[in-house]
């Protein structure tokens, strides 16, 4: 295959394009440097218009634990509403970014699949250091799991015993969770409103 033919479709132009559009895109790995930006993004757009709606449209396998709590947390902060839509995938911190957003407005498309699980993380070192890490890797899972039943009013521990193995879901079986609001059926659900720009914005690094 040719280097012609690895060129990547989803340019920084189009971020761009769709940032001005008050959306953001997560596709791929959630990693520290896409979960900053995502996480400026954010706050930029509040501050440009703390009274029009951000998108966060997604096709995450997962990734970062920090990062992912992070954006929930700058979500929670700024005056915006945020609706997401799991586009084709919504996995891991995929998923917990789906759920996080306000509620009423968290949408898939009707091929979409949700992944929920405790995830993974290696640990090493000496009994001390290993007894440090299981507490700390407790603590971060204790969070996360009680921020998803939270967000979805499942009890936690339903979400505990549902997040043991990795299980998936369908739109319908995520809208009968509560990880999502909607199936969408129209194109205008998720049709981006075009509102003037003011302010400053953070579009430097948009195609990363």
């Amino acid at each position: 295959m040719g280097e012609e033919s690895k060129l990547p479709l989803f340019d920084a132009r189009v971020r761009r394009q769709l940032y001005e559009e008050r959306v953001l895109v997560l596709d791929g790995p959630l990693d520290d440097d896409n979960g900053t930006l995502i996480a400026t993004q954010l706050i930029a757009l509040a501050t440009q218009d703390a009274s029009a709606d951000i998108a966060l449209w997604i096709h995450s396998p997962g990734g970062s634990v920090p990062s992912m709590l992070a954006i929930r947390d700058i979500m929670r902060l700024i005056p915006c509403d945020v609706s997401t839509l799991a586009m084709g995938i919504a996995y891991s911190a995929g998923q917990f970014l789906l759920s996080s957003g306000t509620r009423g407005k968290r949408r898939a498309l009707p091929h979409a699949r949700v992944l929920m699980h405790q995830g993974s993380a290696g640990i090493g070192g000496t009994a001390v250091d290993i007894e440090l890490q299981a507490d700390d890797l407790r603590h971060t899972r204790d969070t996360v799991l009680g921020l998803i039943a939270e967000d979805t009013g499942q009890p936690v521990e339903r979400i505990f015993e549902d997040s043991l193995h990795d299980r998936w879901y369908t739109a319908q079986e995520a809208l009968d969770y509560g990880f999502i609001d909607a199936i969408v059926q129209s194109f205008d659900e998720i049709a981006p409103r075009s509102r003037p720009r003011s302010g400053f914005g953070v579009t430097e690094g948009v195609g990363k």
